[in-house]
């Protein structure tokens, strides 16, 4: 099969038409010289790269996959070369500050960019894809001292960055972490301890490697509040190397061109970033930005997979389709032709579109909240992306993994050989939905600290921003307004049962049920803002007709999973 090939028109049409970002983003005065040419100008060099540079090295980055001997890691052949092609080009410093180095430009562009860097290949794309998020994390909270020797290193992409949190013993537990970081005199600290499952802990694509690890003091309190975050480099500035140790990488089920590896820390020096006690604090800048990174693979993937199988459905022949009811003609003996295939590529599709408008308000949404010059938009940017980050990070990433066997189904059993590569985007996909917080735990998340924390105040102001401008008059917009009650009819449930002595493990059964509510309620919503767009498009116009497929399929096969899941929170909670 051919490799992954960026398909700019698509968001084009979403940034432009549905979104109307660079109106948007003309309301930031940071971004004044920011239009819509040169956004195009942006994502059509930047599909080229990816096309030329990335996609071309994912089969033998899976076949070959990263390679350990005595400590040292040697990525894929190919790797090095375009990671050095990718950072002196600027494209991991897209949203970086010019005074690091970076081009400063809106993190919808970046949003688009790593969509298609992990569509086209996600184990490349494993290695910059912590650098934003280091980057704020050190721009943010570490010292003057540590900002002019790092920030523009690692905004600029120079020197890679890994995020140091998991220990055997300590997952998503992270209060258990019992890596130790002890003072010393001249205000550094020794840190000893292992760390696992760290993704490009070790490789041979930069000069250096900044780790950012969680560890405690001697005298910390027990739990997440006594660690703190220090930043130990592969290097130092006198060229010596620190004490930090690769002691293998593990063997996975997808990803093989990304090293997962195990880190030993023996008496490393490092320096503290941010205050003591407050490490989880410092990394959260770094794990958000991960999930929205992680939701927008989970959409990279699925339309990866897709474009995979709708090519092969225009090829494959087998038995003739039944012809439907007034169609002229004969119906042909490709199996894009059969309802059942047809389904399945319209319902993927309808993912995939309305899941990248949520995401790229999302991108939008992370400007706004931090140059808006109007308080009450950067406070309703903010509560936005507070809200939708444990939604599109979990319901992105299970579709990319539950989407992509869909469309591997249309391959039949061709689809189960390695030869057409679709099972490389089923395996490459499965993680997404486990690490940067489980989904499990984002659904907690959302139920819990955003919705139930506040009384659901968030979510309902949110909804009625959301509301403004649907009219109950439109079947499809009365459908949202009605998926929008009854959210929040099962939300006011959700409220009552808290208060149960029970409640929370009450919720916590149905916290996956209850994000999917809200994820098909956004999604529906989604695309109610495509059907407009789409309706100012003339009636013959490609652009048109390419959009009535999976609006058709979200309406018919997606969202009546709403009144199941409906069902199941209600089953769990008191009536309010």
């Amino acid at each position: 099969m051919s490799d992954y090939q960026p398909r700019l028109d698509d968001i084009q049409f979403i940034l432009n038409q549905v979104l109307r970002a660079p109106e948007r983003l003309a309301e930031l005065p940071v971004f004044q010289e920011v239009d819509a040419e040169l956004m195009a100008q942006v994502l059509e060099e930047a599909g080229k790269f990816v096309a030329a540079e990335i996609a071309p090295l994912n089969r033998c980055g899976d076949e070959v996959g990263a390679q350990w001997h005595q400590g040292a890691v040697t990525l894929p052949p190919g790797f090095k070369d375009a990671y050095q092609a990718f950072w002196q080009a600027g494209w991991a410093s897209l949203t970086t500050a010019t005074e690091d180095g970076g081009q400063a430009l809106p993190a919808v562009l970046e949003s688009v960019l790593y969509e298609w860097l992990s569509a086209a290949n996600h184990g490349w794309t494993m290695a910059p894809g912590l650098l934003h998020g280091a980057y704020e994390c050190i721009k943010h909270h570490a010292s003057e001292a540590l900002q002019a020797q790092y920030a523009s290193k690692v905004g600029t992409g120079e020197w890679l960055a890994t995020m140091c949190l998991t220990e055997p013993h300590a997952g998503s537990d992270l209060g258990l972490a019992t890596t130790r970081a002890v003072p010393q005199a001249d205000g550094s600290y020794q840190i000893r301890g292992t760390k696992i499952f760290i993704s490009g802990g070790e490789h041979d694509l930069t000069d250096n490697i900044v780790h950012l690890v969680l560890a405690r003091l001697p005298d910390a309190p027990p739990g997440p509040k006594g660690l703190s975050l220090f930043l130990v480099p592969k290097f130092y500035a006198d060229g010596s190397r620190s004490a930090v140790h690769c002691e293998r990488i593990e063997e996975k089920m997808g990803i093989h061109g990304s090293p997962t590896c195990v880190m030993r820390f023996d008496e490393a020096t490092g320096w503290l970033v941010g205050e003591l006690g407050r490490g989880l604090n410092a990394m959260f800048v770094m794990m958000n930005a991960a999930r929205l990174h992680v939701a927008l693979q989970g959409v990279g993937l699925l339309d990866a997979a897709w474009q995979k199988a709708d090519a092969y459905a225009h090829e494959r022949r087998q038995m003739r389709a039944p012809k439907p009811v007034g169609v002229k003609g004969e119906v042909t003996d490709l199996i894009i032709e059969h309802p059942a295939v047809r389904r399945i590529l319209d319902t993927q599709r309808a993912w995939v579109d309305g899941a990248r408008v949520l995401a790229y308000k999302t991108g939008l949404a992370l400007d706004i909240a931090k140059h808006h010059p109007d308080a009450a938009q950067r406070e309703s940017a903010q509560r936005w992306c507070a809200l939708t980050t444990p939604i599109l990070k979990a319901a992105c990433t299970e579709q990319g993994f539950h989407g992509a066997s869909d469309c591997l189904q249309v391959f039949g059993g061709h689809g189960y050989v390695s030869e057409w590569g679709i099972e490389q985007n089923l395996r490459d996909a499965r993680i997404a939905m486990i690490y940067e917080g489980t989904n499990e735990i984002q659904a907690i998340d959302l139920l819990m600290r955003k919705v139930v924390a506040d009384g659901g105040a968030a979510l309902h102001t949110t909804l009625d921003e959301l509301a403004l401008g649907l009219s109950a008059s439109h079947v499809h917009e009365a459908q949202v307004l009605d998926l929008f009650a009854q959210l929040r009819a099962l939300t006011a449930q959700a409220l009552a049962t808290a208060q149960a002595p029970d409640g929370a493990v009450r919720l916590s059964w149905v916290a996956g049920d209850y994000l999917r509510l809200a994820t098909l309620a956004l999604l529906a919503w989604s695309w109610t803002q495509i059907d407009v767009a789409v309706q100012a498009l003339p009636a013959t116009n490609d652009t048109a007709t390419r959009w009535h497929a999976p609006a058709a399929a979200l309406r018919a096969w997606v969202l009546p999973e709403f009144d199941m899941r409906a069902q199941m929170v209600r089953t769990q909670c008191i009536r309010a």
